[in-house]
C-alpha cells in the first residue's frame, strides 16, 4: 500500500476550521488506499507567543527550557488534529517527537536528527490509523526534548518519509508551489511544475522561503519525492525531486531569488600565504557563525582581499570574530557594509550553456545596477548589490530570462521525460546517504561530503583595478562570449576608491583568445595565470554545516599549499591553487574527508 507523508504548516492548522480542512485532506489520501502520516506545526503565531511569554521572565531564557516550552506548541495542534480526524469518522493517533523516538544531538533551539524509530508509526498505520506526529521537535540521547529550529516541521516530515520509504512527502502551505521568483516581488513570477534538489537546494538557502534548505538536504541524501501544495485549493504545485527527473533541455535558468537582509564584511591586506585562509574561517566556524558567499580574488604584492556575507542579524558577533581573526594573521583592515541584497539566478542549464552570467549583468548593466561582488558555480550566479537596488535588480533579471514565460512556449526548449516514466519515485536512500565507507550515515543529518575533483585544465585571467562601476562586468563577459571562449568560476571582490579586481577561469587551450578579448576593455591590465588547478569539494549540506570550508583549507594549509581564488554554493566549494600543487592537494583533500583513492 503506498505510504503519503503529509507536513501542514502554522497557517494551515491556524484555527478549528483549518484544522478540520486539513483533517479532511489527510482522510482523502487513507481514503484513496494510502497509508497516511500527517505532521503538523504549531498553531499560527503559537511559537511566537511563547517565546513573548519566555521573555516576560527573562530576556536570555536557556536554550533547554526554551525547547521544553516551545515545543507544546506542536502538542497542542497534534492533538487537535488527531480529534479532527476522529470526529470525522477515521481511527488517528498523536505521537509528539519523543514518543516515537526522533533522537536527535543536544544542541538545544537547532539539533539535528541522528535517527528515528518507525516501529509504533508501522504498528499505527498497520492497524489502519492516521498517525499524527509533532514537527520540529525530537529528545536526545539524555531523555532531554530539543527542537530543530527554523524551517524543523519541513525537516521532520522529509525525516519520517525518509526513514518509512513513502511515495511521497506533500508539503501543504499558503503558497500553491515554488515560484520562479518570490511573487510578492515580481507579480509576474510563474509556478514551476517541477525543479531538481540541487536547484531548490540554492533557491532555499538563497533566499527562496517556501522551503528551508536543511529539508531539501534530507530529501536529496534519501530520494524523497516532495510535493509543494496550497492548503486551501487542489493546485497541482510544484514537485522537488532528482535531476533525471526535473530536467528540461534548452532551460539555462530555473528560478531568481533575492536575499535581502546580507551584510559583507571584507578583510583587507590579507597576507598571500598558506594557512592564512583557513585560520580566519577557523576562527569564524568556532563562533558557529554560517558564512554564505566566500570570495578571494587574486594578490597584489603579497597581499590579497578577502570577502565573505553573513544574514545581518549575525553582523555584530561576526564582527567581533573577524577583527580578532584579522589581527592574528596580521590583516590591515576589516570594512563591512551592512546594506547590502544577494541577487541570484539557478538552473541545471548552466553547466551546458554559456552566456548565461553575461546575460545576467548585462541585465543589471542596462538598468544602472551596480554589482559589488560576484561568485559563481556550475548552477548559480550571484551578485551582491545595494540593498535599495536589490527588488528592482530582481526584477530585471527575472524578465532577462523570461522566466514568466512557460518552459513550452519558449523556442529550443523540450521536456526530459521523467527517469521512472511518472513524475517521482518512491524514497530510498541515495549515495548521498552514505558515509565514505559506503555505509549508511550515523546521524541522518550528517554532512556528506561525496567527492574531490582536481581539473588542471584551467587558466585564470584577472583584470586589476578595473572601475568598480555598472555594466564593466557585462562588457567584459560581452568579449568573452564574442570570441567564443567558455568561463567556469568568475569572482569580483568588494570595490575600493572606485576601482576593484576582476578574476575568472577559462580553459588553458583558451586563455590568450580570453585575455585578447579584454585587454581593451580592462585598457590592458590582464594578468594571465596559464595554468591553475582547481579544486573542488563537492556534497549535501556544504553551507549550513559550519566548517566544511575550514577544513578544505586546512588540509591545503598542512600541506602549504596556498589558494589563490575561492567560490562558494551549496553543493560545492572551488578553490584555485597553482598548477604545480594540484597533484598533492587533491591528495590532501582526499585524505582529510577519508574519501580513499578515487573518490
Amino acid at each position: 500500500m503506498p505510504l503519503i507523508v503529509q507536513k501542514f504548516g502554522g497557517t494551515s492548522v491556524a484555527d478549528a476550521s483549518k484544522i478540520l480542512a486539513a483533517a479532511r485532506r489527510a482522510i482523502r489520501a487513507h481514503r484513496a488506499g494510502n497509508k497516511v502520516v500527517v505532521v503538523v506545526s504549531a498553531r499560527g503565531k503559537t511559537t511566537d507567543e511563547l517565546v513573548a511569554m519566555a521573555r516576560e521572565i527573562d530576556q536570555t531564557p536557556a536554550s533547554r527550557e526554551m525547547d521544553m516550552l516551545l515545543s507544546t506548541g506542536e502538542q497542542v495542534s497534534v492533538a487537535l488534529m488527531a480529534i479532527a480526524v476522529q470526529a470525522l469518522g477515521v481511527p488517528a493517533i498523536s505521537f509528539t517527537g519523543a514518543q516515537i523516538g526522533i533522537v536527535t544531538d543536544s544542541f538545544h533551539t537547532k539539533a539535528r536528527i541522528k535517527n528515528i524509530s518507525t516501529e509504533r508509526m508501522v504498528q499505527a498505520l498497520d492497524e489502519g490509523k492516521v498517525v499524527i506526529v509533532a514537527g520540529f521537535q525530537g529528545v536526545d540521547e539524555q531523555y532531554n526534548i530539543t527542537t530543530l529550529g527554523r524551517g524543523g516541521s519541513d525537516t521532520t516530515a522529509v525525516a519520517l518519509a525518509a526513514v518509512l520509504g513513502a511515495d511521497a512527502c506533500e508539503i501543504y502551505t499558503d503558497v500553491d508551489g515554488v515560484y520562479t521568483t518570490d511573487p510578492r516581488i515580481v507579480p509576474e513570477a510563474r509556478r514551476v511544475d517541477r525543479i531538481s534538489f540541487d536547484e531548490m537546494l540554492e533557491l532555499a538557502s538563497l533566499g527562496a522561503g517556501v522551503m528551508h534548505s536543511r529539508s531539501i538536504e534530507f530529501a536529496k541524501k534519501y530520494g524523497v519525492p516532495i510535493h509543494v501544495r496550497s492548503s486551501f485549493t487542489d493546485a497541482p504545485g510544484t514537485w522537488i525531486v532528482g535531476e533525471g527527473d526535473a530536467r528540461r533541455l534548452g532551460v539555462h535558468v530555473t528560478g531568481a531569488a533575492l536575499a535581502k537582509d546580507e551584510a559583507r564584511i571584507t578583510l583587507t591586506g590579507v597576507p598571500d600565504r598558506p594557512g592564512v585562509v583557513h585560520a580566519i574561517f577557523r576562527t569564524i566556524a568556532e563562533s558557529n557563525i554560517v558564512v554564505d558567499m566566500i570570495v578571494q580574488n587574486a594578490a597584489t604584492a603579497g597581499v590579497t582581499v578577502v570577502s565573505f556575507t553573513v544574514a545581518s542579524g549575525d553582523l555584530a558577533d561576526t564582527l567581533r570574530v573577524a577583527e580578532i581573526a584579522a589581527k592574528a594573521v596580521g590583516a590591515t583592515g576589516v570594512t563591512h557594509d551592512a546594506q547590502v541584497s544577494k541577487v541570484s539566478i539557478v538552473g541545471l542549464g548552466m553547466r551546458t550553456h554559456t552566456g548565461v552570467a553575461r546575460e545576467m549583468f548585462a541585465a543589471l548593466a542596462r538598468e544602472g545596477v551596480n554589482i559589488q561582488m560576484i561568485t559563481t558555480s556550475e548552477i548559480k550566479v550571484s551578485v551582491l548589490v545595494d540593498r535599495a537596488s536589490g527588488p528592482r535588480a530582481l526584477k530585471v533579471v527575472h524578465a532577462a530570462f523570461q522566466l514568466e514565460r512557460e518552459a513550452a512556449d519558449l523556442p529550443g526548449i523540450s521536456e526530459v521525460p521523467p527517469t521512472s516514466g511518472r513524475a517521482h519515485t518512491k524514497a530510498q536512500p541515495t549515495e548521498n546517504a552514505k558515509g565514505s565507507d559506503g555505509r549508511m550515515l550515523a546521524g541522518m543529518e550528517d554532512v556528506v561530503v561525496s567527492g574531490v575533483e582536481l581539473d588542471d585544465r584551467q587558466a585564470r585571467i584577472t583584470l586589476r583595478d578595473v572601475p568598480d562601476r555598472p555594466g564593466f562586468a557585462a562588457g567584459v563577459f560581452d568579449r568573452i562570449a564574442d570570441a567564443g571562449v567558455f568561463v567556469d568560476m568568475i569572482v569580483q571582490d568588494a570595490g575600493f576608491d572606485g576601482l576593484t579586481h576582476l578574476s575568472f577561469t577559462v580553459p588553458s587551450q583558451q586563455a590568450e583568445r580570453a585575455a585578447d578579448a579584454v585587454r581593451a576593455e580592462a585598457e590592458g591590465r590582464v594578468q594571465v595565470e596559464p595554468s591553475i588547478a582547481k579544486l573542488s569539494v563537492i556534497g549535501v549540506g556544504m553551507r549550513t554545516h559550519t566548517g566544511v570550508a575550514t577544513r578544505m583549507f586546512g588540509a591545503l594549509a598542512e600541506r602549504g599549499i596556498n589558494i589563490n581564488l575561492i567560490n562558494t554554493s551549496e553543493v560545492r566549494i572551488n578553490v584555485a591553487t597553482d598548477a604545480a600543487s594540484g597533484p598533492r592537494a587533491i591528495e590532501a583533500l582526499t585524505e582529510a574527508f577519508d574519501l580513499g583513492a578515487g573518490a
